[in-house]
């Protein structure tokens, strides 16, 4: 029925970066899946062409309301009507004439539809689909799935790039394992609706396989339109030039092994990554040699998944929540179960929130060791040593209580400042540092003495769009005019900064 409300919002992402997406979206296969429940609840009526023509021309309106006039189900279902129609007046169309026919249709009748990214993937994709199913192909099955995945991939690629700026390389594979679990699952979960609940289960958990490899594969290279036009000129040439086609093969292959172990964005050996996720923070460390450190998730998990996959991250040695605050906690929470964790400093009490309720739950079910860091307590990250210099006591502000950390580099340092406020800064006017990762998403809840006595030579805002004001003119004004370059997310995306 195309309803995703019980899907994680993080199972979904993962399903979209894997091209497995589609799985969730109501198509064509629902529609011949209702066709053929609807001619077995009609009984005798739905025996024989004719009659079952009939019986699925008067359900498919139904169908079509149902799922909400869904751009893809209008498709499928004015093919299917099609079809049915002219089986009914002994005229018999192939496969081509009917979706040409459906596609043409429809936008005589709503011209609008060519604008809706959702019809504009379904006629691809199908166009797609009924091309790979007549390449020329070994016969045996996987062959011609692959055949039938890789011809609709290739069909909506451009328009997937063009939409949403990335595509998955190698959605085809996910699709041949993904697909028999989904067929098997649908099935399983009607039978089970009005039989043993145990086959419904049986059905949930195929399901459920399903979401694990979208979760694995959602980690697998994303291409924009340099990479499609690479391995679109190396098919290509792979095709049209038989005699280079071992070399051609063998350049393809090590392309593709590039693309697919190199993350998208590479880390600095020895440095921090203030990474863009909205408003809020998460600041990535990196100690060279794999030593990773995470300081916060920001307001949303899957923007904060997304953009670890994009720097290839595959598990966190630390990881430091500041204060309980959403902005800060809520992305540390489906951060836990998904990427492997060695251990969590957080010094949060007597505040807490839903959010922060919900990621010590999460650390406490998947039994990772939580630490209170005492100030002074050192941590050593590679190359990288972080130093713990707050919170210095209890404190009745949420934003005072943050854990303040100083990160040290080879030649440079860093100072996480959480969003701490007037009173633990009054308190904290000892620190120093070249960078500075400015409080509060550069909130007017600082003192202008301590933004200017800290001495930093370029300051980072973390920040999104945001209704309070972050970040207040005068506390950019003030960095500026103690010598510091002010770099804000929300402007410049992912700040990658060095300390060697």
């Amino acid at each position: 029925m195309g309803d995703t409300s019980g899907v994680d919002e993080i199972d979904e992402s993962a399903m979209r970066r894997a091209g497995l997406s589609h799985f969730t979206a109501v198509s064509g296969s629902n529609v011949a899946l209702f066709l053929g429940l609807l001619y077995l609840a009609a009984g005798p009526i739905g025996i024989g062409p004719r009659r079952r023509a009939v019986v699925g021309l008067l359900g498919l309106p139904v169908f079509a309301a149902a799922t909400r006039f869904e751009p893809s189900v209008l498709r499928a279902s004015a093919m299917a009507a099609l079809g049915l129609g002219g089986r009914l007046v002994g005229l018999g169309m192939e496969a081509w004439q009917l979706f040409s026919a459906a596609v043409i249709g429809l936008l005589i009748l709503d011209p609008a539809l060519i604008r809706n990214v959702g019809f504009q993937l379904s006629v691809a994709a199908t166009a797609g689909v009924m091309v790979g199913a007549r390449w020329p192909a070994p016969r045996n099955r996987p062959a011609r799935a692959l055949a039938v995945a890789i011809g609709a991939q290739s069909a909506v690629a451009p328009l997937l790039v063009a939409h949403f700026g990335l595509v998955p390389l190698l959605s085809p594979l996910a699709n041949l394992v993904a697909a028999p679990l989904v067929a098997a699952s649908t099935i399983l979960g009607v039978i089970g609706v009005i039989g043993p609940e145990a086959i419904a289960d049986l059905g949930a958990w195929l399901a459920g396989l399903v979401l694990m490899i979208a979760r694995v594969a959602s980690a697998w290279p994303q291409i924009g339109w340099l990479g499609l036009g690479i391995v679109g000129a190396a098919v290509w040439l792979h095709l049209r030039m038989h005699r280079l086609r071992g070399i051609l093969a063998l350049v393809s292959a090590t392309c593709l092994a590039v693309l697919v172990l190199g993350p998208t964005q590479a880390l600095p050996e020895a440095g921090v990554v203030v990474l863009d996720v909205g408003q809020g923070d998460s600041i990535l460390l990196s100690g060279g040699e794999g030593s990773l450190a995470l300081v916060d998730g920001g307001p949303d998990p899957v923007i904060l998944l997304e953009s670890l996959q994009e720097y290839g991250v595959r598990n966190l040695e630390l990881v430091v929540l500041s204060h309980v605050h959403a902005d800060h906690a809520t992305g540390l929470a489906g951060l836990v179960g998904r990427v492997p964790i060695g251990r969590v400093w957080a010094s949060t009490d007597p505040h807490q929130t839903s959010a922060s309720a919900e990621l010590f739950r999460a650390i406490d079910a998947g039994g990772i060791e939580l630490v209170e860091p005492g100030v002074g307590e050192r941590y050593r990250l590679g190359l990288l040593t972080l130093t713990v210099e707050g919170p210095l006591r209890r404190y009745a502000s949420p934003n005072d209580q943050s854990i303040v950390i100083t990160v040290s580099g080879p030649s440079r340092s860093m100072l996480l400042a959480g969003d701490i406020e007037t009173i633990a800064q009054a308190e904290l006017a000892h620190l120093r540092a070249d960078i500075l990762k400015v409080p509060h998403q550069g909130a007017a809840t600082s003192d202008p003495d301590w933004l200017r006595g800290v001495a930093a030579d370029l300051a980072v805002i973390s920040v999104g769009p945001n209704d309070f004001g972050h970040p207040a003119d005068w506390v950019i004004i003030t960095l500026e005019e103690s010598g510091a370059s002010v770099i804000r997310t929300d402007v410049a995306g992912d700040v990658v900064v060095p300390l060697d």
